[in-house]
């Protein structure tokens, strides 16, 4: 939906010039970094857009979202090679394909036709900065950012409290942005069209806490302090009764329970460069290696699995999840079957799981990015069903620095690891197969295949068509039969509000949406009186 922009934007035909008309009367907040007009915001501009993209490309930021930019714009690349040396960046340098036409036009050409280009936009990565807040907070920016939105932060106490407050320019200029009219009621009466048309925001303050402890973030949920709160594991039994219904003494509190297929996958990649588990230049070594790969997927218990998450996840059967619009729900050719995965087993030359070179059962290491509770049992889970098939699997436990450094160095034979999506489309999964994406890319599996690499050049910039979803349906079948993964689940969110916490609606990228949120003060009260802190327990 456009916010910055006035309308979506005027395509050309070939697919590689947008044009977009940036919406006037959108101003920065109020700053001391404006120094010419007294800390008073100014109006955002085209040239915010050229000057941020160019922030992102500039190497000297380490940003780490320029890949979606990346052999994209017509001129950038050359820009951010030219970023490198000792001086400072001169981002007066004209870029050809970033052209702020006037004031409130901002053109973008492409080398190629990108259809996720618009995905990409909303992300904060191409967020507009104004060069006023860079140039005079320096490196401390990344503490006080400058923005256009409803609220500005306020305080800001690392690992424990944010805070934001209202806007003042948005009353200043006379900015109405209104709820939107979209949704339906929900079942119980917090109705999503009550505050359509009204102007936004809502609230005054925002509170984000870091609660790291899952018991205590439940706690101060059950007694009003938190409006909102995931489910954990380990409380599923209070909150869900049977066919995944809310327990009767919530619904009694006016609790609302929302549940939705999440865009992500987790899995255990394999390194294909390791010797063991890996590809190999010799055709018969790397048929092996891939029956390996192939024993241990089908080795892994996806029932036990999702017992063990209370049934919260969905078995992923390849790379792209359910609500993505070039999923295939069909059959996985490597699915939980012992007697298949012993016969794989064999045929890799490890019958019963014991190694010929050491007479003893097989040993893999899989890296972890973690060690919490949750992580340590899900990990033996899954060594225990390896062992089912003779293999030891030794997790390696670590900090998440360490973890991504090893990543990166292509130091794991196995690791365990998901992806969340960056927009709704096939192509953010499938580029975690592509060759030229491998470590330090989010290819971490370093997995090279030339025809499926070709076949992904030639999907990413294809626009959604039967054809397409073809070519996604065929790269995930050959993912799915080379096993760089063994694809373990899709999780199903679960997310539980208090009834006087309005206009909440579940969304796949909620960035921003808490400007549509209210609070009825007056119900809240009423709730706190009869069920808060002092008579929880009851």
């Amino acid at each position: 939906e456009p916010q910055l922009a006035e309308s979506l934007p005027e395509i050309s035909p070939d697919g590689l010039v947008y044009t977009f008309k940036i919406r006037k009367g959108i101003f920065f907040q109020n700053d001391p970094c404006f120094t010419n007009s007294n800390g008073k915001g100014r109006e955002l501009a085209a040239e915010d857009f050229v000057y941020s993209f160019k922030r992102l490309a500039d190497i000297k930021n380490e940003a780490t979202g320029y890949w979606l930019f990346d052999d994209r714009i017509v001129g950038l690349d050359e820009f951010r090679t030219m970023s490198a040396g000792k001086h400072p960046t001169e981002y007066s340098l004209p870029v050809e394909g970033l052209q702020a036409l006037d004031r409130y036009t901002l053109r973008i050409i492409l080398k190629k036709p990108y259809p996720q280009l618009l995905w990409a936009l909303t992300m904060d990565y191409a967020y507009a900065v104004p060069h006023e807040a860079v140039e005079y907070y320096k490196r401390e920016f990344l503490n006080h950012p400058v923005g256009t939105g409803p609220y500005i932060l306020s305080a800001w106490q690392r690992n424990y409290r944010v805070e934001y407050i209202r806007n003042p320019k948005w009353a200043e200029t006379g900015r109405k942005e209104i709820y939107p009219e979209e949704g339906t009621p929900d079942d119980k009466g917090n109705g999503l069209l009550a505050d359509a048309g009204r102007t936004i925001p809502f609230v005054d303050r925002l509170v984000q806490y870091v609660i790291d402890d899952e018991s205590t973030q439940w706690l101060l949920f059950v007694t009003g302090d938190l409006e909102s709160s995931g489910v954990s594991r380990d409380n599923m039994n209070a909150v869900l009764m049977k066919g995944g219904v809310l327990a009767d003494s919530l619904a009694r509190r006016g609790v609302v329970l929302n549940k939705s297929q999440r865009l992500d996958v987790y899995y255990l990649g394999f390194n294909m460069d390791d010797p063991v588990v890996g590809d190999s230049s010799d055709p018969v070594i790397r048929e092996k290696h891939k029956k390996l790969r192939q024993a241990l997927t089908c080795a892994f218990n996806s029932e036990d699995w999702v017992k063990f998450y209370h049934g919260r996840i969905t078995r992923a059967k390849g790379p792209i999840p359910p609500g993505i619009p070039d999923y295939e729900d069909k059959p996985t050719p490597y699915p939980f079957d012992l007697d298949k995965a012993k016969l794989l087993l064999a045929g890799a030359g490890y019958k019963d799981g014991l190694n010929p070179e050491t007479g003893r059962a097989l040993e893999l290491s899989v890296e972890m990015g973690g060690a919490d509770t949750q992580q340590r049992q899900a990990i033996e889970l899954v060594t225990s069903f390896m062992s089912k098939i003779g293999i030891r699997l030794n997790p390696s436990y670590n900090n998440w620095p360490t973890f991504l450094m090893k990543m990166e160095r292509r130091q794991a034979q196995m690791y365990q690891l998901g992806w969340v999506a960056d927009y709704p489309d096939a192509e953010n999964f499938l580029q975690l197969f592509y060759g030229k994406n491998a470590s330090p890319g989010p290819n971490h599996s370093n997995y090279l295949n030339p025809e499926y690499d070709s076949l992904y050049e030639k999907m990413r910039i294809m626009k959604e068509s039967p054809e397409r979803t073809e070519l996604c349906r065929k790269m995930s079948a050959m993912v799915a039969e080379d096993c760089p993964w063994i694809f373990m689940h899709h999780p199903i969110a679960y997310g539980l509000q208090h009834c006087w916490m309005k206009n909440y609606k579940p969304h796949d990228f909620a960035y921003g949406m808490t400007k549509y949120y209210r609070i009825d003060t007056d119900q809240r009260k009423q709730w706190r009186e009869t069920y808060g802190r002092k008579n929880w327990q009851e």
